[in-house]
């Protein structure tokens, strides 16, 4: 174990309360399942509950928190019950879950399993103190399905749940709420799922058309509408307009809010007058100076692209249908700069025709020679797209984007996917190497330059250089994905000096702890002047070896990301996805 993985352990000590973790895994299973859901309630159901006094500075506070908690009310019609035992026969006869990316023992083990809302819970500061610049609360979204799944399960799949740690005077809470979504709502409500998982339930021609035809008698019967969205919310989240939003870009934005005592609201659904519809990405982006969001959708069904903006007053402008895009395409990221918005037509596309063949509506196409679409950001329509062949890119996230050369020249920068067939099948397997895309404008000649060779994705930046160069990037680093073990700081301004390295900085959680997507969070931020790595990374951490969870702080410029603070957390977070740190002043706003 070296220094800095030392250094971090010290901070997990090992329980020393009454409460109760799971054994470990027996020597003949490599997994170990931290919780079991049942996927539906029985005719009388009792609800267990476990009580837990927290400290709230010189007052205790009594928090009850309800352990599988379900209604007492079971839909128990004659088609709930028919569909059902059709979902039962299809999930055990038809397409059991013998794929390893789909066997929920397989995806929901350790900490990829389930947990239960949490109510807004005292936590204790374990090491050092919490900068007074977090002054506000830090989400992190994330699939954690509300039962246990039946069938195939994928992990992107789960409903959407969001963790927000709420800091303020050095003290910190911890609160867990599902997105109260429509398919979140009628399942609780009926007890059992309903709406079939997208990126599990569809793979092979006769397993589709058997759950297709339960789902279509399902929405015959009443039982969901799926004109309300079918979306999990479980991917992201953005603040613009002066709402906070939770995404999945299976659906329309959900907008939430954080009361005065650190509780997650669903607000609901949001169209924005009708004028959004059906889906947009969980990656909008947020320019720093004119407060616009731009964004777009994807599907299927021409036009397989959309591009559109919301005014800084979250007000969404006309869409611009791209039509130049002729074949449906995973599209799960884009970028901006000051004049224009890039989108990477990637090696993974949406062909429905591949199930007749027992293969995933979503799968890769070695042959696909990748593009770079370029489009003015004011575009009213797709005469100025531009578009530029790279063979080999695949970047499912993008990092940033930029102009040089006087806006000649157009910089890209993002994780490649260098083994793009096991995106969705075997994500172990998966390694991203971050890399430069330069765009000579002019002459139309693209050039590449990786600027790391490590396994590294879930870059982010300093949100106030959106758009604009930056120079440092903070990734996740897979070991091996999703897990990520620890965070690394690339200094991009090495790659214009000798093509060398990249990483200036690392630190490694240690043995048995993995955190998620790291989060820069700046010392000042309505400080022109402050240096761009002036400020924080922040992240959740869990250790499986204490079953523990915590909040970790380090110094963005501390060559070695010194943890400064870190924060025992009341309950589990399971491993997720996209995070986004909201200051005080905006969480007010909502």
């Amino acid at each position: 174990m070296d220094s800095l993985s030392s250094s971090f352990i010290s901070i997990f000590p090992p329980p020393n309360s009454p409460v109760s973790h799971p054994p470990p895994p027996s020597p003949s299973s490599p997994f170990r399942v931290f919780s079991v859901r049942i996927e539906e309630k029985p005719t009388i159901a009792t609800t267990t509950t476990t009580t837990a006094k927290k400290p709230t500075g010189p007052k205790s506070q009594t928090a009850s928190l309800n352990i599988r908690k379900r209604e007492n009310y079971v839909d128990q019609s004659l088609p709930a019950t028919i569909f059902n035992a059709f979902d039962t026969i299809i999930n055990n006869f038809i397409d059991p879950p013998i794929r390893v990316s789909v066997d929920p023992k397989h995806v929901l083990s350790d900490n990829f399993s389930p947990v239960d809302e949490l109510p807004p819970t005292a936590c204790e500061v374990i090491v050092g103190t919490l900068p007074s610049c977090l002054d506000g609360a830090y989400f992190r979204n994330g699939p954690n399905p509300q039962f246990l799944p039946r069938g195939p399960y994928h992990m992107f799949d789960g409903d959407g749940m969001l963790h927000a740690i709420r800091i303020s005077n050095g003290k910190a809470s911890l609160c867990s709420r599902y997105v109260k979504t429509y398919k979140y709502s009628i399942e609780n409500e009926a007890g059992f799922p309903i709406i079939p998982n997208v990126f599990s339930g569809f793979h092979g021609l006769t397993a589709s058309a058997a759950r297709m035809a339960v789902t279509a008698g399902r929405v015959l019967a009443g039982q969901f509408n799926p004109t309300k969205g079918i979306g999990l919310a479980n991917t992201s989240l953005a603040f613009f307009g002066n709402r906070l939003y939770a995404l999945g870009e299976s659906d329309l934005p959900y907008a939430v809010k954080l009361t005065s005592n650190g509780d997650i609201i669903t607000i609901g659904r949001e169209d924005f007058d009708g004028k959004l519809f059906m889906s947009m990405t969980a990656h909008p982006k947020i320019d720093p100076v004119t407060k616009e969001a731009f964004a777009f959708r994807y599907g299927p069904m021409p036009p397989f692209l959309t591009f559109f903006r919301f005014n800084e007053n979250g007000e969404k402008q006309a869409d611009v249908p791209i039509f130049s895009m002729t074949s449906p395409s995973f599209l799960h990221d884009f970028a901006i700069t000051k004049n224009y918005a890039i989108f990477p037509e990637i090696q993974i596309g949406m062909s429905p025709m591949e199930m007749i063949g027992g293969g995933s509506p979503v799968s890769a196409d070695p042959g696909k020679v990748s593009r770079l679409g370029l489009i003015p950001r004011y575009a009213k329509n797709e005469s100025e797209m531009r578009w530029f062949e790279v063979p080999g890119i695949n970047f499912v996230h993008c990092i940033n984007a930029w102009e040089e050369d006087g806006g000649d020249t157009v910089v890209m920068v993002g994780p490649n996917i260098l083994s793009v067939e096991h995106t969705l099948e075997r994500m172990d397997l998966i390694h991203a190497s971050v890399e430069k895309v330069t765009i000579d404008l002019k002459t139309g000649i693209v050039s590449r330059l990786p600027l790391s060779t490590r396994n590294l994705d879930f870059g982010v930046i300093n949100p106030a250089f959106v758009a604009v160069k930056n120079r440092f990037i903070y990734c996740g680093v897979g070991d091996p994905m999703p897990k990520i073990s620890g965070v690394v700081k690339l200094d991009v301004s090495l790659s214009e000096v000798d093509r060398c390295e990249c990483i200036v900085a690392s630190r490694m959680f240690g043995p048995g702890c993995f955190g998620g997507e790291p989060f820069f969070v700046a010392r000042e931020p309505d400080n022109p002047n402050a240096d761009e790595d002036d400020g924080y990374v922040v992240s959740y951490v869990h250790n499986e070896n204490t079953g523990e969870s915590s909040f970790v702080v380090m110094d963005a410029k501390s060559p070695t990301l010194e943890i400064v603070a870190a924060v025992k957390l009341p309950g589990r977070v399971p491993y997720g996805f996209h995070g986004l740190f909201v200051k005080e002043s905006d969480i007010n706003k909502l």
